[in-house]
This record gives structure tokens, sequence and C-alpha cells, in this order.
């Protein structure tokens, strides 16, 4: 189910939240819970429900491996470094398969001319989220960091629909104690109309920003097969603003959905593309997962603890793995590698004490997030470098007089996104100045104008669904 469809907005929930602060009204604390699980397992199978086993056997595995790594007395026969590893490749394990299979298959073909068939599976939606979640937990268990001995309540962390599908990558610590607090199982009015004004924002991002930004995108990468050097910058930046507000919209939309329940997931997104260096930009762009790439991969491969060298290899190795998290392809695994070079050149820089110049320090790191997304957002190689080839045909600099009108229109359009993106409060900002006649007045706006474009029919699946 989308959270930018009629059926999530206008039933599932307005439904979910009534019936689950009946039953907490009532004292009813076990069933609301129970309730909360079983409405998020139906909102993820609405997608496609031959997956739905596969979460639950996902969920009983990890619970039972993370409930006995918080029991020091059972660790007899296997230690507690055997177990986290058992746990550890089965969630690796599940996700290769699904993920992996068919890349290292068509890989190994043309490697040694072999005839594999591929599998062809459907990827189970939301599968690397939820594996890296589940993850997390397994590490925190082994660390001591989790007391968790109830299956309903381990259900309820990992299957919380607002973050189910795309995140945020969320702790069991941050989340547990806030679904255990009594105030939180009371209707609040302001975390209502914050949550609903924030759940609008992401709407709008999403249905009227991003759905715009992406038919360019699309006729770029995708259907043209050449680009001269304007249509080449407006392909990849269309995508560039695509990407951003059609992620961070769903992270808005998520949190805002979530607020309605007083519970606050962590923020994903802070501003990103103001981001003056490469290594500001990772802590601005999807927080949840660089915080998961750094205490779970580049912290225990050593970090910065181990001089220079290692150091440089570790943060290699965390981006690439970071790239093929996000996709099994090249081009995936290209791009994490390029953000990997381009924090260690960062490092050497500031280790040699150099400083750039405010504004050319932002130029170089947006210009280079935007032409790495090339590589992120092509479906194939050659689509990459047909994009990039248009990027750096300056004798090309024309356009065609009867497009003129499209180009112009796209041309102010990115303009105003790149505006938009540097010069406006984002929606973290906003919680904390939120006003409630001010922001009503622009909710009503924003909300009438994407029901709107929903009603055309141009609303469509979020990008980090297929992650």
């Amino acid at each position: 189910m989308l959270f930018n469809s009629f059926e999530f907005i206008f039933l599932f929930l307005p439904i979910t939240f009534f019936i689950y602060f009946y039953l907490n009204k009532k004292r009813l604390t076990e069933a609301s819970k129970g309730f909360v699980v079983v409405s998020s397992l139906f909102f993820y199978s609405w997608w496609n429900p031959i997956y739905l086993p596969l979460i639950l056997i996902s969920m009983v595995f990890n619970y039972a491996i993370g409930t006995s790594l918080t029991k020091d007395e059972e660790h007899k026969k296997v230690s507690k470094k055997q177990l986290l590893t058992i746990g550890v490749i089965g969630n690796i394990g599940l996700l290769g398969y699904f993920k992996y299979s068919d890349f290292f298959i068509a890989n190994l073909n043309s490697l040694l001319g072999s005839e594999i068939p591929l599998l062809n599976l459907a990827l189970p939606l939301a599968i690397s989220f939820f594996t890296f979640q589940q993850i997390a937990y397994l590490v925190d268990s082994y660390k001591g960091e989790t007391k968790e001995y109830d299956f309903l309540n381990y259900g309820v962390f990992v299957t919380f629909f607002p973050q189910l599908i795309a995140g945020p990558i969320v702790h069991h610590k941050e989340m547990m104690h806030q679904f255990a607090n009594v105030r939180n199982k009371v209707i609040n009015y302001k975390n209502i109309a914050l949550g609903l004004f924030i759940f609008s924002i992401g709407i709008f991002k999403k249905v009227v920003i991003a759905d715009t930004f992406s038919v360019w995108a699309t006729n770029g990468f995708d259907i043209a097969e050449t680009l001269t050097f304007f249509e080449a910058w407006v392909a990849s930046l269309s995508y560039t603003f695509q990407l951003y507000f059609d992620f961070s919209g769903y992270t808005d939309m998520a949190i805002g959905a979530s607020l309605l329940f007083n519970i606050k997931l962590p923020i994903n997104f802070n501003s990103p593309y103001k981001a003056t260096n490469i290594q500001d930009f990772w802590r601005r762009w999807h927080i949840t997962l660089s915080r998961f790439l750094r205490d779970y991969i580049y912290i225990p491969l050593g970090g910065n603890r181990k001089g220079s060298f290692r150091t440089y290899t570790n943060l290699m190795a965390t981006f690439v793995i970071g790239g093929l998290w996000h996709g099994a392809g090249w081009t995936f695994i290209f791009w994490g590698l390029l953000h990997g070079l381009a924090l260690i050149i960062h490092r050497i820089w500031n280790e040699l004490g150099f400083k750039l110049n405010y504004i050319i320090g932002w130029v170089i790191t947006f210009n280079f997030v935007n032409i790495s997304w090339v590589f992120f957002r092509a479906k194939e190689w050659e689509d990459a470098i047909k994009v990039l080839n248009g990027m750096l045909r300056f004798n090309e600099i024309y356009f065609d007089i009867l497009n003129e009108n499209i180009f112009y229109t796209n041309f102010i359009l990115i303009i105003l996104g790149l505006i938009f993106v540097l010069y406006f409060n984002n929606s973290n900002q906003i919680k904390y100045n939120f006003k409630n006649i001010i922001h009503t007045l622009l909710f009503c706006i924003i909300t009438y104008f994407s029901i709107l474009t929903m009603l055309a029919g141009r609303s469509s699946e979020f990008l980090y669904f297929n992650f």
C-alpha cells in the first residue's frame, strides 16, 4: 500500500488510528500492540501477499537469535559470537538470495561463458530495510543493549507500518520505550496537527515535485538515444531533485504518520544539498543508513583506529557495500566507489590543512553528487555514459527551437527546485517552529494541490521501494 494512495490516506490510516487508541483507552494494551502488528502486516501484504510468510519467518528467526543472545546461561555449547555470526549470515543469505542471485549468475555466465539460467526472482518489498534493521537488533543484543523477551513487542518494532517499507532504519532502543510510555497511549492533538502537517509536506514533495521531475529524468535516461548538453544536464538535475523529493517526501510521510500514534521516528534528511563537502553530505543524506554503515560496518572494520591506509580501506569497503545494498548492479557499486573515493580525498585534504571557500565547496560537492547520481539512476552502464557524454558536449550547447518552451519550463523548475532545497526550512526545522493557524492554512493549500495531482493519476510508487 502506498502512502500516496487514497486507500491509505482515507481508509487505512484513520481506521488504524481510531481502533489503536480505542483499544488503549479500554486499557487493552496487548490487544493494541497486536492490532498494530496485524495492521502493519496487512499494509505490507497489500503490495504482494506472497512474501508475507518471508517477513514472518525472518522475524521469528531474528527474535529467537536475539533473545538467546541476551541470556548468558544459554551459551555453553554455542558462544554468543558464533550465534551472532549465524544470525548475521542468515540475514545476509536471505537478502543475497532474493536480491543478488541473478546478478551473481549473470556475471558468472559472462566470465565463464556458461549458460546458467537466471532465477528471475521478484524482490520482496522492504527486504533491504527490515534485514538491516534486524541485523542492528542482533548486534545490539550481542552488546547487551536490548532486553526483549516478548515476541509481540518485537513484532511492533519490526513491522510498525510507517517505517516498515523504506525506513528510517530504527534501533530497538529508540522505539520500544515510546510504545511502553503510558502518555503515548492517549490521543495527543498537538502531535496530530504536527503529524498531519509533516505528512502533507511529504505527499506534496512526492506527487507534485518528485513525480514532475521524474518525467524529464525518464526521458533523458531511458528514452532518448543521444542527449545534447542542455538535455543531459536537465536529465541529471531532474533525477537529482526527483530522488531527494521522492525519498525525503516518503520519510516526511513516515514521520508524520508515526506522530499520529505519538511515536517519533529519527530524522533521515537534513537539507543534504546544502552540504559544502562530501562528509557533510553524508551527515545529512539518508542519516539512518549512514549511521548503520558507520556503526555496523565501518567501526567493526577498524574505523580510523589503525592508521591512515586502513582508514581509507575501511571507508572504501563501507561505501562499496553501501552501493551494493542499494542495488544488484555494477552502476551501484561504482556509485559507492565514487563516494568512498571522495571521502578519502576529503580526509586527505583536511589532514593537509587545506580549506575551501564556502561557495566553492558547495559547488564542487553539489556537482559531484549530481554526477554520481547518474550512475545510481542508470539502468545500464551505457545509459550512464550517454548522459555523461551529453553533459560534456560543450560544442553542442543548443536546443531545438520547437522545444524551446519545454526547455524554459524545465530550466525554471530546476532553478525553483534548487532554491527550495537551499533556502527553505526542511520539515525537521519546521516542526520546531510549528504555529497552528499559519501551518494549518498551509496544510490545507498543499494538501489540496496534492489531492488534485493524485486525482489526475500522476502519483507513482516511491523510488526506494526498488532498493
